[in-house]
């Protein structure tokens, strides 16, 4: 972390002690958040992820900001504070009021809270760990990012202690779903399969503009169910995430993987080709309004 955070939009140290155990979501994990890659002081899909939040809060029952730009404003202030303009930034929602463990004198609803770090180097690919039973797609909170994170630590460092960079999570239909922190493609020639928000994973941003904005000719993207087979069979596996971008699987557990693909580095150089393009529009109008 470095050494300057931001909560209700001022900049303070990150050693100041800010919150309080009377905020119900500081030791419950009543709360969401998301994490955004700065790209040249600008916060890449800022509004992507404003949007997933705002509806993660809503099913979650978090009051929200109302003002969106108001609280861009302030994280691009934390940039600058911190000279993160190549970067990543964490942004949580806590609710601070409900129960019976409410503490005395709160009198806001929710607080902002905001940091950043380095990048974090991943190296040419990661070799993955497979949990079974991890992720439950019929719940009504499934793909929700929220900040009770423990659960995914937890299969995160079983996956490390065993070897492995990250952890492929299968659902209780014995489906891929995602992993802790991104999600998970495939490809066969030129078609890239990714599975659909029904198996319980979670809507990353970088997946979304996958399926949505990045085009490449010759090659389609679709949403369908995929087991650990269907890994095996294919040509190539990658993961997708803000501070991943598209990073190749080099193995995964039990399972022969292939790696004789493109579609995966065809795709990676049109997502950096929209990245540029994003920060480029959106620097302009940052320096216009700041």
């Amino acid at each position: 972390m470095h050494k300057f955070i931001l909560h209700n939009g001022q900049i303070h140290e990150a050693s100041s002690r800010l919150l309080a155990p009377g905020q119900v979501g500081v030791l419950s994990g009543w709360g969401v958040f998301s994490t955004i890659r700065i790209f040249d002081g600008v916060l890449f899909a800022f509004e992507r992820h404003w949007a997933r939040m705002k509806k993660d809060a809503e099913i979650m029952r978090v009051p929200f900001p109302t003002d969106p730009r108001q609280v861009e404003d302030s994280l691009l202030e934390l940039v600058d504070a911190n000279q993160a303009s190549n970067a990543a930034l964490r942004i949580a929602v806590v609710r601070n009021r409900g129960g019976i463990w409410e503490g005395p004198g709160i009198k806001r609803d929710f607080d902002v809270v905001a940091l950043t770090t380095n990048v974090r180097n991943w190296g040419q690919g990661v070799k993955l760990g497979i949990a079974a039973q991890a992720r439950h797609a019929q719940s009504r909170f499934a793909g929700v990012k929220i900040l009770s994170w423990a659960e995914n630590l937890v299969l995160y460092e079983d996956a490390y202690s065993q070897g492995y960079d990250e952890v492929v999570l299968l659902n209780e239909r014995g489906e891929v779903s995602e992993c802790t922190s991104a999600n998970i493609f495939c490809s066969n020639g030129n078609r890239v399969l990714t599975p659909p928000l029904v198996s319980g994973c979670l809507p990353g941003v970088t997946r979304e503009v996958l399926l949505t904005d990045v085009r490449v000719a010759g090659i389609s993207i679709e949403e369908r169910v995929l087991t650990p087979t269907d890994l095996e069979a294919a040509d190539e596996v990658f993961i997708t995430s803000t501070t991943r971008q598209l990073l190749p699987v080099l193995s995964i557990q039990g399972l022969a993987i292939r790696a004789k693909g493109h579609a995966r580095e065809k795709l990676q150089a049109a997502f950096s080709e929209y990245v540029d393009r994003y920060v480029s529009a959106h620097r302009g109008a940052d320096t216009k309004t700041r």
